[in-house]
């Protein structure tokens, strides 16, 4: 541990430097003893990672390691040094605590296990960086970067900071809750304006102790509560309802308002009102436990969609009285625009591409013979973003900052990955239409099955003793699917095969605070009007796994 003594000057440098960089300038040694266990990391790599057990067993689901910080005054900083020592893969809490006790002492770790890191440019430490990177040009750049970046704006998604609320699978249900919370808010609004009438600011009563925290009437935040302080109203407004890209493959009703959705970003700006068409490409955020992913989605994804990732669009919508509201239709290859007349009371925009021109003239003059168009582009990136050998090449930039993206060597290999890239997108927006996948079907019973018996509460995977049958799926107590066939499981989006996806979503859900009810036979009943969607959902997505890690495996070694 370190203390901050006032006036000493390590809080502000860290700030500005970076917390390794100013350990490194500040101590004349740095000995760290990594002991793993980070409990999440091993379930989103299904064990991959090697975390192995946590040394405080279940006090803690955090990897652990122990930094001791040396400074000798009479010792040159010029000298410093890291020394570092992982303590090994896979082993239990007892056998890293045992390795503890036999080191004593950090002079007690045998010197054959022991490395010295050197810091890179970035003050990386470990997983450091390729800097051939820096040559690729970036997928975006803050605010106020003056750099050629391919994307002009790129955003979080919608976090709501209440999602039990602004989220249902049932569009009726969801209008319900929010007219609940919007009533009882309300409520408090006017009972706390009745408590403060008449009384100076300096006795007015202490909003926090003032105002009732049921959570199963409201999920108060920091925007509702300044709500109350300055006494602002919230109307309902059924137009707010939007479908929105929840988690991978699956799809719920959001209830998209700036007064209930803590925060919304850029997303306004690429979905300003219900009629608007758009084409983002979400990937995964800086740090990220579950690895690099990238889906393309086309509604307002939610803040972890993609493991709090960044999403790059298509389009950018911008106000325009002027212009007439431009309203996209889908046709059989893209989103083609008409003028309509605008929507009452929603305003009107123009919509631009979101990818730069400086972007497309760099690709365009890697490939002077070519007629590379922004939609070629935006189909490149999601296409190069599946590549393996980029993946690999690049896994810790990609860790630690946005893609930046390659123009590969020759026009051949940038078309492939251009069709790979629409072909891609087609299968992951397209999922809920594609061919379901021929399994075999198994009913108990003798008799026929009505739509109620594909209502799914918990579908579960089989059982080949104490392991998982990854190729059979218990629907439910009358359905079950085997015959899976386990290359569909090689398909992995935020951190784990898009089937154990359905698995996860397809179910009833009931929020512990709240107590609301999240239904996913809603979704099928009152949204896609079948009640075997959950049941076909699994098995389009099988074929939506099988047919992206064909096009994955085809694509082209990343020849640069």
């Amino acid at each position: 541990m370190i203390s901050f003594v006032s006036g000493s000057g390590y809080i502000e440098k860290f700030a500005m430097d970076g917390m390794r960089r100013s350990l490194v300038d500040e101590f004349t040694s740095i000995h760290v003893v990594n002991l793993r266990g980070d409990i999440r990391k091993n379930m989103l790599s299904k064990g991959r990672a090697k975390e192995g057990g946590n040394v405080f067993d279940s006090g803690s689901m955090t990897g652990i390691a122990i930094t001791v910080l040396v400074k000798n005054q009479s010792s040159s900083l010029s000298g410093n040094k890291i020394i570092y020592h992982d303590i090994g893969d896979d082993l239990s809490s007892r056998e890293k605590r045992d390795l503890l006790r036999s080191y004593s002492s950090i002079n007690g770790i045998p010197t054959s296990r022991l490395c010295k890191v050197t810091p890179d440019q970035h003050g990386d430490w470990l997983n450091q960086r390729d800097d051939s990177a820096n040559n690729f040009l970036p997928l975006g750049a803050k605010k106020g970067e003056k750099t050629v970046r391919l994307f002009e704006t790129f955003s979080y998604g919608v976090n709501t900071a209440r999602d039990a609320w602004c989220y249902q699978y049932s569009r009726s249900l969801l209008a319900k809750n929010i007219q609940k919370t919007i009533d009882f808010y309300t409520a408090e609004v006017d009972r706390f304006a009745q408590a403060c009438k008449d009384l100076p600011e300096m006795e007015r009563p202490e909003l926090e102790k003032f105002i009732d925290t049921d959570p199963q009437k409201i999920s108060w935040g920091v925007n509702l509560k300044q709500g109350i302080l300055k006494g602002k109203s919230i109307q309902y407004n059924g137009e707010y309802i939007v479908q929105s890209s929840y988690r991978p493959y699956t799809k719920q009703w959001l209830y998209f308002n700036r007064q209930l959705n803590h925060s919304l970003y850029q997303i306004p700006s690429l979905f300003p009102q219900s009629t608007a068409r758009n084409l983002l490409i979400c990937i995964s955020g800086i740090g990220a436990r579950s690895g690099f992913s990238a889906l393309v989605v086309n509604t307002p994804p939610n803040f972890h969609a993609l493991d709090t990732g960044q999403c790059f669009p298509m389009y950018i919508y911008e106000t325009a009285e002027d212009e007439g509201e431009i309203e996209l239709e889908s046709t059989g290859d893209l989103f083609a625009a008409k003028k309509t007349k605008p929507s009452t009371g929603n305003g009107h925009y123009a919509r631009k591409d979101a990818i730069t021109d400086e972007g497309l003239k760099h690709f365009q003059d890697a490939y002077p013979s070519e007629k590379i168009s922004k939609e070629d582009l935006f189909y490149y990136v999601y296409g190069l973003l599946h590549s393996p050998d980029y993946r690999e090449r690049y896994a810790d930039n990609l860790s630690k900052e946005l893609p930046r993206i390659p123009a590969v060597k020759t026009a051949k290999d940038f078309w492939y990955f251009s069709k790979a890239g629409r072909d891609l997108a087609d299968l992951h927006l397209n999922y809920e239409t594609v061919t379901p996948y021929s399994v075999k079907i198994e009913i108990a019973g003798k008799t026929a099955l009505t739509d109620d018996d594909y209502r799914v509460e918990k579908m579960k995977y089989g059982k080949n003793g104490k392991d998982k049958d990854l190729t059979t799926m218990h629907y439910n107590n009358r359905i079950t699917l085997t015959g899976i066939p386990l290359e569909a499981y090689d398909y992995v989006v935020n951190g784990k095969p898009a089937l154990d996806w359905v698995v996860e979503r397809q179910c009833v859900k009931t929020d512990k605070d709240s107590g609301i009810v999240n239904d996913a036979n809603d979704w099928a009943i009152e949204t896609m009007h079948n009640p075997k969607y959950p049941l076909e959902l699994f098995m389009r997505v099988i074929t939506v796994s099988l047919e992206t890690m064909k096009i994955v495996n085809g694509l082209p070694k990343l020849d640069i």
